[in-house]
């Protein structure tokens, strides 16, 4: 980098700060901090929603997948989050705006307390918040180790730096602040994509151009959809996982349904972010498949390939605009991720643990959000310098393996217990797919020992955890029903239509019984 590059850096680094300083006037209270007010538009909700799933991992370990295998980080990755996505907005995005709009809630977790009980609630919350600190110390290693590449300062050093900077913003700003500070982010992504596409593409004149390069023998098996650990299994799990995950389950997704007006415009702005799954990715991944051509990756997973072909086809200045961009994706999940704990813990855990906590005035709770929000970014941060050690191995492990194998177990009781399909399911079905799952995470990864060679195979390591939550939440919903006329009213009240007379539907416990149900969703 030359003096260029570090100026289009500096410059990106105080427009996200005076973008958390100008939503700082749109903050009066806790539900806008956490959701906006639901005042979002829809078209904004959605494209933050598509940049709040990236991270710099994309351009380290998925870059690492792409120069060794090919076009199956695409398959295997960001087309079963479109589909996933494309799904979950009708079957997950509505109900989930109308947890702020019908029942009043700031947190995705908040109506668990209702829906189970209190003792379900506080485990989904507290897996969910420490399986997040994991998951955002690695988004934290990812840019501080491309911020090395290109820079080189140390990887402490670099996740300081960036934890400081998305700190200052979306602890002034709040989910105003992620969202726009995301919009300023897709905009420079899809100028540092669009770059990085070019450059590539006359780049393989030199080698048979566009149609030529796939019989060249470095990209061998490059053209295979599922190749090596990532098969047929594995993308049927990792389909189930991103449904859960991407609709919702990692909390920070949910908070962009809830930021919406009403439950149309949640399911208006998840159908945007799956398109733009289902189609930027094939931009920014068609740089990474001919890598192998362009560089020689110096780490043995190929995890530097993007940084190094980067330095060697970009000029100063649009060098500086592509690195711009590894920091809008992951100061774009990490600051979203920041704000949806913070939800969780002011919302669910707090009341919980002090007296004082259930008696704050709007005030006392936006200054316990925003302090929140410090402290998990602090604990990121301290994870992210643990990433490369052995007790996490490296980025892809954490993200694959930790990460999508751990989801599973937290997300199936509260999104599932969404629908009414499973309202039988109660308390007792919540907690042991819960328990269940975690205990196969740790069983098929940990203490077993294996008959196969090099331990169990990945597709397994992610998708048993999910298979015995989801089973077990199933049939102990049907063995022993825990409905009552308390938990199917919450859950009519998240699944009716969004006529103008819905607003009320079906009485929670308290409240007066209104004379006009709202007509079922079909």
């Amino acid at each position: 980098m030359n003096g260029l590059d570090w100026a289009v850096l500096i410059g990106y680094f105080g427009v996200m700060v005076a973008i958390g300083v100008w939503s700082h006037k749109r903050v009066d209270n806790v539900s806008d901090f956490f959701t906006a007010g639901g005042k979002m538009p829809w078209w904004l909700s959605g494209i933050s929603h598509h940049m709040s799933g990236y991270s710099a991992v994309m351009f380290t370990g998925y870059a690492g997948i792409a120069y060794t295998y090919g076009v199956t980080s695409f398959v295997t990755w960001s087309f079963p989050i479109a589909l996933g996505i494309a799904i979950g907005s009708r079957l997950f995005a509505p109900r989930i705006n109308r947890l702020r709009s019908r029942l009043h809630v700031a947190s995705p977790l908040e109506y668990l307390k209702n829906r189970y009980d209190l003792p379900t609630q506080q485990a989904l919350a507290w897996s969910g918040m420490l399986l997040k600190i994991v998951d955002v110390g690695a988004k934290w290693a990812a840019i501080a180790t491309l911020l090395s590449v290109f820079t080189g300062v140390s990887l402490n050093q670099g996740i300081l730096i960036t934890g400081a900077v998305t700190a200052v913003y979306c602890t002034i700003g709040g989910l105003w602040a992620d969202a726009l500070t995301e919009l300023g982010q897709f905009v420079i992504q899809l100028l540092a994509g669009i770059a990085m596409f070019v450059a590539v593409v006359v780049e393989l004149g030199d080698y048979g151009g566009f149609f030529g390069v796939w019989d060249r023998p470095e990209l061998d098996g490059h053209e295979k959809p599922l190749i090596g650990p990532y098969g047929t299994v594995f993308l049927l799990a990792f389909l189930f996982i991103k449904l859960f995950e991407y609709n919702g389950g990692m909390l920070n997704q949910a908070q962009r349904y809830m930021a919406t007006a009403n439950a149309r415009e949640a399911s208006r702005s998840a159908k945007l972010s799956a398109v733009l799954w289902l189609v930027w990715p094939l931009v920014l991944f068609f740089p990474m498949w001919m890598s192998p051509l362009l560089v020689d990756a110096k780490k043995p997973d190929g995890s530097d390939s993007y940084a190094l072909m980067t330095e060697q086809l970009l000029p100063h200045g649009l060098l500086g605009l592509v690195i711009v961009g590894f920091f809008s994706h992951t100061m774009a999940m990490c600051s979203s991720d920041a704000n949806a704990i913070a939800a969780v813990f002011t919302r669910d855990v707090a009341p919980v643990l002090s007296r004082k906590a259930r008696q704050w005035t709007d005030h006392a709770g936006l200054v316990a959000a925003r302090l929140t929000t410090v402290v998990f970014l602090g604990l990121s941060m301290a994870v992210a310098t643990q990433v490369n050690s052995p007790t996490f191995n490296d980025i892809i492990t954490v993200v694959i393996k930790w990460v999508a194998g751990l989801m599973g177990p937290i997300a199936i009781p509260m999104m599932l217990g969404l629908l009414r399909t499973f309202r039988r399911s109660g308390p007792t079905a919540a907690l042991t797919s819960w328990a269940a799952g975690l205990l196969a995470f740790w069983l098929v990864n940990y203490p077993v020992h294996w008959n196969v060679d090099g331990g169990v195979p990945l597709q397994y390591q992610v998708s048993i955890p999910l298979a015995v939550s989801l089973v077990l939440y199933v049939v102990i919903g049907w063995a022993k029903p825990e409905d009552t006329p308390e938990r199917d009213a919450l859950i009519e009240r998240i699944n009716t239509d969004d006529d103008g007379s819905a607003a009320a539907a079906l009485p929670l416990p308290g409240q007066a019984e209104e004379p006009t149900p709202s007509k079922p969703v079909p």
